[in-house]
Formats: C-alpha cells, sequence, structure tokens
C-alpha cells in the first residue's frame, strides 16, 4: 500500500487529539488551558478528544500564533504524525 502524503490540505489535524503538556510560555490563552491535581498545565480537550483551540470545520489551529512548543515541535508528515494518523485510520 503506498503511503499518503501528509500535507496542509490533507492533515486531518490527528495530532490535535493528543496530551499537550505546557512547558514554555508561548501565550496560550487562558480558555485553552487546564490544569491537573498536581498543578501541571495542558491544552484543554474537549469532551470529543479533541484540543480546545481546534476549528471543527477546518481543523487549523486557532491560536496558531501562541500555539504550545510541542505543538510547533512536532512536525507533520513526520514518524510520529504517520502514526498518529494510522492509530486513528486516516491513512
Amino acid at each position: 500500500m503506498p503511503e499518503t502524503e501528509v500535507t496542509c490540505a490533507s492533515c486531518q489535524a490527528c495530532c490535535c487529539r493528543l496530551e499537550v503538556m505546557l512547558i514554555t510560555d508561548t501565550g496560550v490563552p487562558q480558555e485553552h488551558i487546564s490544569e491537573d491535581k498536581w498543578g501541571a498545565q495542558t491544552m484543554r480537550r474537549l469532551d470529543d478528544g479533541w484540543c480546545s483551540a481546534i476549528d471543527r470545520k477546518t481543523f487549523l489551529c486557532t491560536i496558531y500564533e501562541q500555539r504550545p512548543w510541542i505543538c510547533r515541535e512536532f512536525e507533520m508528515g513526520s514518524d510520529e504524525c504517520l502514526d498518529e494518523r494510522a492509530m486513528l485510520g486516516k491513512d
């Protein structure tokens, strides 16, 4: 089976279902931050499992300029990206 090329048009934001720890201050708006009982901050996820900052119609980040460091480092088309897509049945 040929490997599907991942582009901005075919991304589907699978990584936006992962738990994202906030380890640096990038200016994430407070309404998108959750705090666990130990005080660690993560990106808030809604009941559907998706990050609260993802636009459900376009699958684009609504806080792209303020997105967490981990989101900035997660490379589209990387092995990790392809693994997430495979687990969600997107390829």
